[in-house]
């Protein structure tokens, strides 16, 4: 029997790898223009970091963390989400004294033992934002233009953004007592989870996947009970979008499943996944850098997933998968070994090329090679050729063919990339 892939995980082949590869290109372009730089943190982490910094009582810890110990009797845990060790390590390589707003950008797989389904997988891939260094309104409305931009550059338009205040730990404290006395003679009607949220911490209901938000429709909101402070910051958020001309939504109940969330939080819903909509979030956390043993720092990020904003992206108005700019054949060793070191020019000159690196096979052979590789150009070299100074280059589509003189490598090139 033939090993396969692990539940929850997939393969990622290179034609898709193609889309992958886009949408990370695009977050680097326009990060880097925002002033955000790369960070690589470890796969998995020391499991303390996770439970301080997400909070005990959220899914993620309590039910879909892979943790294990090592055989150094460590209680380790594949990462989650990322927001937790991008802090651990600022904190650790004292990144928050170099500037007053450090940026920080990250791309890589995380892992929640979740039902699999739809863009949402056990291994994921995640790609994110993290803001550190202020509280000021204007830094919140600008990173989620530059999220806005992103999905923009991607070519995924038909996208709303939701924003929400959950106000700083006395608003949520007063709230939390709201909610209970709001459902305090529905709580048989909650799902098993919900129950438990419902004595632990009532604001994950908010958050519940299986419906019982429905049963808060006429309960407080959050914005309901901000104290002055919070509200004068949401209310400086949404004038800063405004001014940026960012359309956005409203969305009184939407929270996050971390707990380290304060003040603004915000996710952006696609049209195109059906019940599982949304297509990243984030929001503010400005006490996690503290909690987790940093100084007084505050931040703001986003995290998005790949595996959803893949399956979002606009179809491909080009050829669906990638294909060589040309194929060298050879005929003859003499022609074998000229067209040795051209394939090595051209390919240090960025063309993807193909060739066949065994000798003496046929040109017919070779021929057909080049038809199943998809190969643009086929270029034939034989003694012939060699003999009179011309290579024959020949264009696939449409089956045209020309004489290129041997010694002009860079016309030759300017061919190949027209």
């Amino acid at each position: 029997m033939t090993v396969q892939a692990v539940k929850g995980t997939r393969d990622i082949l290179p034609d898709e790898a193609r889309r992958w590869q886009r949408v990370e290109e695009m977050a680097r372009r326009q990060f880097r223009r925002y002033g955000f730089r790369e960070i690589r943190t470890p796969i998995f982490e020391s499991t303390e970091l996770f439970a301080r910094g997400i909070g005990e009582a959220t899914d993620i810890v309590s039910k879909e963390m892979y943790t294990f110990t090592d055989r150094g009797e460590r209680s380790l845990t594949l990462r989650p989400e990322n927001t937790a060790p991008v802090v651990r390590a600022a904190i650790e390589h004292h990144l928050f004294q170099r500037v007053d707003c450090e940026r920080l950008y990250y791309i890589g797989p995380m892992f929640r033992y979740e039902r699999p389904q739809k863009g949402r997988m056990r291994q994921f891939s995640q790609i994110g934002v993290e803001a550190f260094g202020s509280d000021a309104p204007a830094l919140d409305a600008e990173v989620m233009e530059m999220s806005m931009v992103f999905l923009e550059g991607l070519g995924i338009s038909a996208a709303t953004l939701a924003v929400n205040s959950v106000g700083c730990k006395e608003c949520r404290g007063v709230y939390r007592e709201k909610l209970r006395e709001a459902l305090a003679g529905r709580v048989g009607e909650l799902c098993v989870d919900c129950q438990r949220r419902y004595r632990e911490n009532p604001l994950r209901i908010l958050d519940c996947k299986v419906g019982c938000r429905r049963l808060l429709a006429h309960a407080p909101t959050l914005l309901d009970t901000l104290d002055a402070p919070c509200r004068e910051h949401f209310e400086q958020v949404r004038g800063t979008l405004d001014l940026l001309q960012v359309p956005y939504q409203l969305d009184p109940h939407l929270v996050r499943g971390l707990d380290y969330y304060m003040r603004t939080t915000f996710e952006v819903l696609g049209a195109s996944l059906g019940a599982q909509d949304a297509l990243l979030g984030g929001g503010r956390y400005d006490g996690l850098v503290e909690e987790l043993g940093g100084p007084a720092v505050p931040g703001f990020g986003f995290a998005c997933g790949l595996d959803r904003l893949v399956l979002s992206l606009p179809e491909p108005s080009g050829p669906s998968r990638e294909v060589p700019d040309v194929f060298v054949a050879a005929l003859g060793d003499a022609a074998w070994e000229r067209a040795l070191l051209l394939v090595r020019d051209l390919r240090r000159r960025d063309l993807w090329v193909e060739w066949e690196p065994a000798r003496g096979k046929a040109l017919k052979s070779q021929a057909r090679k080049a038809d199943r590789l998809g190969a643009r150009h086929t270029l034939f070299l034989g003694d012939e050729e060699l003999r009179r100074g011309f290579w024959t280059l020949k264009t696939m589509e449409g089956g045209s063919q020309r004489e290129i003189p041997s010694a002009d490598l860079e016309g030759l090139v300017k061919e190949l990339v027209g």
